[in-house]
């Protein structure tokens, strides 16, 4: 079956990595397929940063869940939904990830973390732990007929938990049925990554996010021939707010706007992504 989950599992190459861009909104997520990314990540750090909100459990599903749908509708690359903690429990989780399938999204993370959740990255952030068997009954309830993957994200190693407790908990989500395990560090170096892939025992692929840890290459977490899956998790939104600042300072600064116009999209480009040409083929068969 040719589902948008189907796509994305026959992706999770240990060999090869998938590599995922986040995106914010339709646009990013267009973009990031124009590239040629193997997925999206609909990033919930992004979609709250693109609303000038904190990444905790701020913004409603019904905002979070239109975001996924739209980035579905413009571009083919499966969208990996970012739903943090699922919602507080697995009644929450049972009723949110149909309408995720719906959307059409190709899989789910959810993390252990307690609700509401606070960013991973944030320094003195909140990072307290739900039980293993309360997170395994969220897994399960996320899972349903043709719906979309399941990837468990474990904040073990940030809670500060350390090596045997993350493996630990790996190990009980993928046999708690997790097609994926998340692990995520905010080491500045890739080192505990890298030992926890190697004593990985391989029940599932992983997936990595190495935004604390830029300097490791895709190809040197391909050699680990454990990981699936490597989300760049916040550049889009952070690459956006770079060149608007730059361009925005510009144009004050040169009293005008002319000195930025080479280096910034043309509104040929803007039409262009917004599908205009498909429109007008359109009006012209169908409104004369």
């Amino acid at each position: 079956m040719d589902t948008p989950a189907a796509r994305l599992r026959a992706r999770l190459d240990t060999a090869r990595p998938a590599i995922a861009m986040s995106a914010h909104n339709a646009l990013s997520a267009k973009l990031a397929a124009e590239a040629g990314f193997d997925a999206i990540w609909g990033s919930g750090f992004e979609l709250s940063a693109a609303h000038a909100v904190p990444d905790a459990s701020i913004l409603s599903w019904e905002t979070h869940l239109a975001a996924m749908r739209a980035m579905v509708e413009v571009q083919s690359a499966p969208v990996v939904a970012d739903i943090d903690t699922g919602g507080g429990n697995a009644v929450s989780v049972a009723y949110l990830v149909p309408r995720y399938a719906a959307a059409g999204v190709a899989a789910v993370v959810i993390e252990d973390k307690t609700f509401p959740k606070d960013s991973s990255l944030r320094p003195g952030g909140r990072q307290a732990l739900v039980p293993v068997a309360e997170f395994q009954g969220k897994i399960e309830a996320a899972r349903i007929a043709d719906g979309p993957l399941v990837i468990a994200r474990t904040e073990a190693l940030i809670a500060g938990l350390g090596q045997e407790e993350a493996l630990k908990r790996g190990a009980a989500y993928a046999e708690a049925g997790a097609d994926a395990v998340l692990i995520h560090s905010k080491q500045t170096t890739p080192d505990e990554i890298i030992a926890f892939c190697r004593a990985w025992p391989g029940q599932v692929p992983l997936v990595v996010v190495p935004t604390a840890y830029p300097q490791v290459s895709f190809a040197e977490v391909a050699a680990l021939g454990k990981v699936g899956l490597i989300i760049c998790g916040n550049h889009a939104i952070r690459a956006a707010v770079a060149a608007m600042r730059e361009t925005f300072a510009a144009i004050l600064a040169e009293g005008g706007i002319a000195g930025v116009e080479a280096r910034i999209a043309s509104v040929a480009d803007i039409f262009a992504l917004q599908g205009d040409g498909a429109m007008r083929e359109i009006e012209a068969r169908f409104l004369r």
